[in-house]
């Protein structure tokens, strides 16, 4: 089935009015476990190169989720967003799969705020959804910018691209790469190869 179009999802699900890491800070006030902002944000923060962007990604580990429901409380309504499936998150779907991910709003006549894609644990520990023998602790795989806020390293958000490689993941590269380090180009080199030897960033990035 192909996506789609904007205007057919704006008709059938809503429209979006996202949360931004202006607004983000405020908005996740009080919970108390891990969140770090993933996606585009995390490589224009680290960059300082500005791009579009649809929607703000935040991921919490799978383990959270519930917790996370919590927190939303009445004041917003979850929604599971899966393969195949689009349910509300709420008492009566309680389950999630721990690389599903959650649309947020207010009510069913508010624009959808948030996206959060959720992060497999294993044993508290980040683990890569494309590759899950591939576990690291949060800290290395993320990091606090200078606005006060936790991102996705971008080596990380780079490598979840590669899957992909879309116009804007090229982009994405494209201003990234060449500001990376030796370790993290390392990093993103390793974890391209676990997943796809062939790909252009396992030979070059």
């Amino acid at each position: 089935m192909r996506p789609l179009d904007p205007g057919d999802f704006d008709r059938w699900y809503g429209g979006w009015d996202p949360l931004t890491p202006a607004t983000i800070g405020d908005f996740m006030a009080g919970f108390d476990r891990p969140w770090w902002i993933i996606g585009g944000w995390s490589i224009e923060v680290f960059t300082g190169v500005p791009r579009a962007h649809e929607d703000t990604d935040i991921s919490l580990l799978s383990t959270d989720a519930a917790a996370f429901r919590e927190f939303l409380g009445d004041r917003w309504t979850p929604w599971s967003v899966d393969d195949s499936w689009f349910r509300p998150f709420d008492s009566r779907f309680t389950e999630v799969r721990p690389d599903s991910q959650v649309w947020v709003r207010r009510d069913a006549r508010s624009p959808w705020v948030l996206d959060v894609p959720f992060t497999p644990a294993t044993s508290g520990r980040w683990t890569n959804k494309r590759n899950l023998e591939h576990t690291e602790e949060l800290d290395d795989v993320t990091w606090v910018a200078p606005d006060g806020l936790r991102y996705a390293r971008p080596e990380v958000s780079l490598m979840f691209k590669a899957a992909q490689v879309r116009e804007k993941d090229r982009r994405d590269a494209e201003v990234a790469l060449p500001l990376l380090d030796h370790t993290a180009r390392e990093w993103l080199r390793d974890a391209v190869a676990r997943l796809d030897p062939d790909h252009d960033w396992a030979r070059s990035a």
